[in-house]
C-alpha cells in the first residue's frame, strides 16, 4: 500500500490500519481534556481534510485513496461515550455487539475498550453485563446503548460509569500486569449472577473497585446510566443519572442523590447533593466540571431541573459523607419557560411521542428543559445550554454566559447574556479566541461572541446532532449523523471538509499527539498526516 501504511490485523471483527510513527504532543486523559471541559486545544498541524477508505465487500479496508487516516477500527453497533487518550491508550466506551469473544454472550450490556494508540490494537476490554432482575418501577431500560460515559485517567487508573450504574476504578493495563486488588472476582462480574466464572486473560480489565449506585446510593437510573467522571485530588464527583418512572411523571427514588462525591481510592462515598432528585424533570445525566474562582474551587453541575449550580469543591476526604456546599445556582429556563397563562408548562408536555402534545417538532415550541450538557469554564464564565433527550423532539433552548463569581441564587445578577436562537441541545459548547460554538439537535452549529451572545453566524447541516465541536488549530471538528465537519475558526463560516465515516457521530472530536479521534457509531478513526 501506499504512505507506508501497513495492515496490523483483526479486532472485534474490523480491519485495523496504521502508519507506523507518530509524534506524540499531550494527552486528552478527560471528557473535555481538562476540569474546565472546554473542548479547545493549542495543538498544531493538524488535519484540515479526509479521505476516508472504502470497505469492501470481506470486511477489509482498501486505503489506496484515503487521505490523512492513521487507523480505523471496528467498535460495535452504538458508540455514545467519547473518546479519551491517555499514556498512549486510547479508552472508548461502547456497546457489547462487539465482544468478541466466545466466553461472553451478547446481553445487550456495555464495554469500555483500551487500544493501543499508535496502532489502534485492542489492549483490554471491561464487559458490562445487561442488569436483570429490576423491580418494575425501574425503567432502566437503554443499556443497550453501551457505556455513554468517557474514561477519566489518572496515572494508572481509569475511571468510568459502566452501563449497569456502577462506578468503576480500573488498572490502565488491564489483566496484563496480573489482577491488582482489592476486586478480584472480574471473572464472575463479566459473565453476569448465576453463571459460571470464565477464566481472565491479559485482555480483560482489571477492576481496582466498584460502588453500585443502585444498591449503595439507592438510585432508579431513567433509561441509561450516564456521566463523566470529575477527579480532584483524591475526590470523584459523578452525577447518578437518577431519573423519573416509565410514566415519565414520578420521581421513584426522590431522596437518593442526583451528584455525588467518592473517595477515588476506595470508591467510598463521602458526600453527596441535597433534593436535586426531587426537583428533576427527567434524569441528572450532565457531566461535572471544575475551576478555581476568587482563590475557592468551585465544581460546576448542569441540574435536571434546568438550574446551573456551583458546589464548592471538598478540600480533603471526610471521615463520613457530609452535603455539598452549594455556592451559587441559576435558572436556566427563563419564566416563559416555565409558566403559561400563569400556570406552570407541564415537562412532558413537550414529548413530541404524545399524541396530545402541541410539540410540532419543527424546533419552536415553548418549554422547560433540563441541562444535559457540561458547563464550561472560561474566563471566569460559564457557557451552558439546555434541551432535551433527542427522542422528545426539536424545541426551543437557550445558551447562556453565567458570571460564576457571584453567590446564592444568581439568576438574576450571574447573567452576562442569554441567546434564545439555539435549538435544544445536548451538546457541551467551546469557547475560544472570543467565539462561541455550540450545534443543536435540529443540525445547525452556532457561533456567537463570548462576550456579548451576539450570533456572528448560524450554519444548517441539516441533519440530528448530539455531539459538540472541538476547537483547535485554526479549525472547528464536529461530526453529526449525516458527516464528520470540517470548519474555519472564525466569525465567517467556512466549510473546510466533510467525510463520511461509516455511520452517525453522537460523541465529541478530541486531539491528542497531533491526532484527531472521532467515534462513531461502529467504529473509532485515528485522523493524522500520513507520510
Amino acid at each position: 500500500m501506499r504512505n507506508n501504511i501497513r495492515v496490523i490485523g483483526l479486532c472485534c471483527a474490523g480491519c485495523i490500519v496504521t502508519l507506523i510513527g507518530t509524534t506524540r504532543a499531550g494527552d486528552w486523559p478527560q471528557w473535555g481534556g481538562r476540569p474546565e471541559r472546554n473542548h479547545v486545544s493549542d495543538e498544531k498541524n493538524l488535519v484540515d481534510s479526509v479521505v476516508p477508505p472504502v470497505r469492501k465487500t470481506n470486511g477489509e479496508m482498501d486505503f489506496s485513496a484515503a487521505k490523512n487516516v492513521r487507523w480505523v477500527v471496528y467498535t460495535g453497533t452504538a458508540s455514545y461515550g467519547n473518546p479519551t487518550v491517555a499514556g498512549g491508550r486510547v479508552f472508548l466506551g461502547t456497546d457489547d455487539q462487539a465482544i468478541g469473544d466466545p466466553r461472553f454472550e451478547r446481553t445487550k450490556g456495555g464495554l469500555v475498550k483500551c487500544f493501543d494508540a499508535a496502532t489502534g490494537k485492542l489492549l483490554w476490554q471491561l464487559v458490562t453485563p445487561h442488569r436483570t432482575g429490576l423491580p418494575k418501577h425501574f425503567h432502566f431500560s437503554q443499556q443497550h446503548l453501551g457505556t455513554c460515559s468517557s474514561v477519566t485517567v489518572e496515572g494508572d487508573r481509569a475511571y468510568v460509569v459502566t452501563s449497569d450504574a456502577h462506578v468503576m476504578c480500573l488498572d490502565v493495563h488491564g489483566q496484563a500486569n496480573g489482577n491488582d486488588g482489592p476486586f478480584v472476582d472480574e471473572g464472575a462480574y463479566m459473565v453476569g449472577p448465576d453463571k459460571p466464572p470464565v477464566e481472565l486473560k491479559p485482555t480483560d480489565a482489571d477492576i481496582i473497585w466498584k460502588y453500585d449506585l443502585i444498591t449503595q446510593a439507592g438510585v432508579i437510573p431513567h433509561d441509561a446510566a450516564s456521566c463523566s467522571v470529575l477527579i480532584h485530588g483524591d475526590v470523584l464527583y459523578t452525577a447518578t443519572s437518577n431519573g423519573v418512572d416509565q410514566s415519565h411523571e414520578k420521581i421513584p427514588a426522590p431522596d437518593a442523590p442526583a451528584f455525588i462525591a467518592l473517595d477515588k481510592r476506595t470508591g467510598r462515598l463521602i458526600a453527596r447533593d441535597s433534593g436535586l432528585s426531587a426537583r428533576q424533570f427527567h434524569a441528572q445525566w450532565s457531566s461535572p466540571s471544575l475551576a478555581t474562582v476568587n482563590g475557592r474551587t468551585l465544581v460546576f453541575l448542569g441540574g435536571g431541573d434546568g438550574w446551573c449550580y456551583a458546589f464548592e469543591a471538598l478540600k480533603s476526604v471526610p471521615e463520613s459523607p457530609v452535603t455539598l456546599k452549594k455556592v451559587w445556582w441559576y435558572d436556566c429556563n427563563p419564566p416563559e419557560y416555565r409558566m403559561r397563562d400563569g400556570k406552570p408548562i407541564v415537562y412532558t408536555a413537550g414529548d413530541k411521542r404524545k399524541k396530545t402534545s402541541p410539540n410540532k417538532n419543527d424546533g419552536t415550541y415553548v418549554g422547560p428543559s433540563e441541562v444535559i450538557a457540561t458547563p464550561v469554564f472560561h474566563n471566569n464564565r460559564i457557557y451552558v445550554a439546555v434541551g432535551q433527550d433527542p427522542a422528545h423532539g426539536r424545541g426551543r433552548g437557550m445558551m447562556h454566559c453565567i458570571d460564576a463569581t457571584k453567590t446564592g441564587d444568581i439568576t438574576a445578577s450571574g447573567k452576562i447574556w442569554s441567546y434564545d436562537g439555539v435549538e435544544r441541545t445536548i451538546a457541551t459548547a467551546a469557547v475560544a479566541d472570543g467565539l462561541v460554538y455550540i450545534t443543536d439537535l435540529s443540525g445547525k452549529m452556532h457561533c456567537l461572541d463570548a462576550d456579548t451572545g451576539k450570533p456572528y453566524w448560524v450554519h444548517e447541516f441539516d441533519s440530528d446532532t448530539w455531539g459538540g465541536p472541538l476547537v483547535a488549530d485554526g479549525k472547528v471538528y464536529f461530526g453529526n449523523h449525516k458527516e464528520f465537519v470540517i470548519m474555519a475558526h472564525g466569525k465567517q463560516p467556512k466549510i473546510l471538509c466533510t467525510a463520511q465515516l461509516g455511520s452517525f457521530i453522537d460523541s465529541t472530536p478530541v486531539v491528542a499527539d497531533g491526532v484527531i479521534y472521532v467515534a462513531a457509531q461502529r467504529t473509532l478513526w485515528a485522523l493524522g498526516p500520513t507520510k
